[in-house]
């Protein structure tokens, strides 16, 4: 696995880190859920029928289980520091540039360190900011670390369901430390990734929203 280190700038992650914000919107979404269903679970059982008693009682378990989700999901993820030092680094390059964001388009191996060998795919992000680059600039080599995950714990597959690239540049500010990561990354990789960008829009359709590589022709 090709790893990049680097100190992360934790108050800049913070603010511009959009795989950070996803998780923060997640626990909010979670806990207001779940103040949703103490809320109706209470008046249900204050309604005092026997139907309500038990309607109420699947209310509160819900509320459980959003607030157990609000601390899960943090946990899961893991802090922004550990997924910059364990994720690979992997080429994106901005791929459709629109008023109001952009998408990058990465090549990433999305092999399980249980597999007998790589598997390369195209994956895209949706992003809306992107410091120390330009978006509307398409073509814009982004490098980025690879944050890979399944959606059930039950997955026997070789490859991750999950796969989004993480830029560096919402890690830190210095300029310096994004062209150090775009020079590790071969030159074959970059190339491959600027032909295959008219395939950025039919990512989203595809199974697992990954159009697989042959790794012959990252060469």
């Amino acid at each position: 696995m090709r790893r990049f280190e680097f100190p992360v700038d934790t108050a800049h992650a913070k603010s511009a880190n959009e795989t950070v914000g996803d998780v923060r919107r997640l626990r909010w979404a979670a806990l207001i859920t779940a103040l949703l269903f103490v809320a109706i679970g209470v008046w249900l059982i204050l309604l005092a029928h026997p139907w309500s008693y038990i309607v109420g009682a699947l209310a509160i378990v819900g509320a459980v289980t959003s607030v157990w989700m609000a601390f899960w999901a943090p946990r899961k993820v893991g802090s922004v520091e550990d997924l910059y030092a364990n994720g690979e680094l992997v080429p994106a390059i901005v791929a459709v540039s629109r008023p109001r964001g952009a998408t990058l388009l990465a090549l990433v191996n999305t092999a399980k360190p249980s597999a007998d060998r790589p598997h390369y795919a195209l994956v895209t992000r949706n992003i809306r900011t992107l410091p120390g680059h330009s978006l509307s600039n398409v073509g814009e080599r982004v490098p980025s670390i690879s944050v890979l995950s399944d959606r059930s714990t039950n997955s026997t597959a070789d490859t991750w369901q999950m796969v989004s690239p993480m830029p560096i540049a919402w890690g830190t500010r210095d300029p310096k430390v994004i062209r150090r990561a775009i020079e590790q990354i071969p030159n074959a990789e970059w190339k491959l990734l600027t032909k295959s960008i008219p395939l950025a829009d039919d990512v989203p359709r595809a199974k697992n929203q990954q159009i697989a590589v042959d790794a012959n022709d990252i060469r």
